[in-house]
């Protein structure tokens, strides 16, 4: 998901035939979501149910390009549980959708394990989308960076203005020096 700014949703919909790891794409096509079980508006039911379906916005079916990790990543989980091409690529321990909280919970212990704050799933899509937008200080010196634009194509978003006021945090550090050689 850092690598490739899904929607936690969106990364367990995904199944292993939505990947082409000749061409370097994935399809997003649909997602998952749990939703709380209830017959009308006032009968809630004890739990939960996981739907899946419907992405979360028109513009949210799209082609996502990977890059050199997130394709070693995909490859590790095959290695792990690999079911077959038309189930998910994150599944549970019988070849099935991996329900969100579930993954979470997952999540969370990793993190406490490797020492690290407790973050959100949502964090990896967004410092996915800061780095891309604040970019990548090469070694000549200049920084190679995507356009807000070019980001939110990435992360399903209609325009560019979401993915700018809610995602990015802008980093001018990596601007230092980005100038010398201007001397006018």
């Amino acid at each position: 998901m850092l690598n490739t700014g899904l929607r936690t949703g969106e990364a367990l919909g995904l199944l292993n035939s939505d990947i082409d790891l000749g061409k370097r794409v994935m399809h997003i096509q649909r997602g998952t979501k749990e939703v709380i079980s209830r017959d009308g508006l006032e009968n809630l039911h004890q739990g939960s149910e996981m739907r899946i379906g419907k992405l979360k916005s028109a513009s949210s079916k799209r082609d996502v390009p990977l890059n050199s990790t997130a394709i070693a990543m995909i490859e590790e989980l095959r290695q792990e549980a690999y079911f077959g091409e038309n189930t998910p690529l994150i599944c549970n321990e019988a070849g099935g959708f991996t329900r969100p909280m579930n993954f979470r919970k997952r999540y969370y212990r990793i993190l406490e394990g490797a020492g690290l704050e407790k973050r959100g799933l949502h964090s990896l899509r967004h410092t996915f989308a800061s780095t891309l937008v604040n970019g990548i200080k090469r070694p000549d010196g200049t920084i190679k960076a995507l356009s807000p634009k070019q980001v939110a194509d990435l992360l399903g978003h209609s325009t560019s203005q979401i993915t700018e006021t809610y995602y990015v945090r802008k980093d001018t550090s990596r601007l230092n020096g980005i100038t010398d050689g201007f001397e006018m």
